[in-house]
């Protein structure tokens, strides 16, 4: 839908409050300083490592690496999304004044969701497959490979995308000149709030909690893994659950309180929105840091794939051995007999 013209030539934007004097009071220049130093260092820093990491991904990839196939989907949703940064810095040293046309902000704030929860899901898919490769190695040879954790992170995107939709069909808001900037919240979003932190955080926590807690212990009790390699896989471990609890718990608990907020007190909410906003573009920060984490992700797998590919290896050849050595010993007795 197009956009519809304010006073002084501003361009109304998509989906958002239907309050404008709320809007207007919003503390932003609080925030504006740290959103744009924060923004800025994240492409200086987050642009170059991604793309060398997914260049570096590529290599892994040709020598059949599984992880590898994750972590190149997780750089590339970087790059998508760090494209788009520069536009929300004018954004935010506009005031928060969106004057760059409502397709523009359609196409960035949907870039920010997708990339959001493409990190999440990824994130939660490279802990669940180190997860299914340590504790059962033998079981899932055959299982796990590059084709799964492609057709797996294409599933992954392609729904992500899709559900996402929605936000090119959100009615222009006439009251706000603000870029998906809900303020206050409408029953919509409130709704969507509530999905996005049960769906797209919480359940994705207690899996990666789950299956790293898993991990910890087989790596704390393994014999085929020195100590080196015990401390480079826990430090994985570690920076994948900190990574996503930094991240990104901090923005879906905003997420979560003004959601409640708003069911229990529709009328009166913005008061209370002016008093957490500022709180909440000090997390969207949070949020936003993902694309400088990644790469360490990168760099962590990469020195464990060897370690846990022998550990595996070595875990398979014993109880191959075993079996073989127990069907001996059976054919042995029955030939006796």
């Amino acid at each position: 839908s197009s956009g519809v013209s304010a006073p002084h030539g501003i361009t109304i934007m998509p989906g958002l409050g239907n309050d404008s004097e709320c809007c207007q009071k919003m503390p932003y220049k609080e925030s504006q300083t740290l959103l744009a130093v924060i923004y800025y260092i994240v492409i200086i820093i987050g642009l170059p490592t991604n793309i060398i990491t997914m260049c570096l991904t590529i290599v892994l990839i040709l020598k059949e690496n599984i992880l590898a196939v994750y972590l190149f989907g997780l750089s590339l949703s970087e790059v998508m999304y760090l494209c788009t940064l520069p536009l929300w810095i004018i954004y935010v040293q506009n005031g928060h004044i969106w004057e760059m046309g409502p397709l523009a902000c359609k196409i960035t704030g949907y870039i920010f969701f997708c990339n959001v929860y493409i990190s999440i899901l990824l994130l939660c898919c490279i802990s669940v497959d180190r997860y299914v490769g340590v504790v059962y190695s033998l079981e899932s040879k055959g299982v796990r490979g590059q084709k799964i954790a492609g057709l797996i992170t294409f599933i992954l995107f392609s729904v992500v995308l899709v559900v996402h939709i929605p936000v090119f069909v959100l009615p222009d808001n006439k009251n706000c000149t603000t870029c998906f900037e809900t303020l206050p919240l409408n029953l919509t979003f409130a709704s969507f709030g509530f999905a996005r932190f049960l769906i797209g955080f919480a359940i994705p926590c207690i899996i990666l909690i789950f299956t790293n807690y898993k991990i910890f212990q087989i790596i704390k009790i393994s014999c085929s893994l020195n100590e080196p390699q015990k401390t480079k896989a826990k430090h994985l471990a570690a920076a994948a659950i900190a990574i996503f609890l930094i991240c990104f718990a901090p923005y879906h608990l905003v997420l979560l309180i003004r959601a409640i907020y708003f069911f229990l007190y529709q009328n009166d909410t913005c008061s209370f929105e002016r008093g957490i906003y500022s709180t909440s573009a000090i997390f969207l920060c949070f949020s936003t840091a993902n694309s400088i984490a990644d790469p360490i992700i990168y760099v962590l797998a990469s020195k464990n794939s060897r370690d846990f590919s022998r550990s595996l290896s070595l875990r398979v050849q014993s109880s191959l051995s075993s079996r073989s050595d127990s069907t001996k010993l059976k054919n042995s007795k029955e030939s006796q007999e």
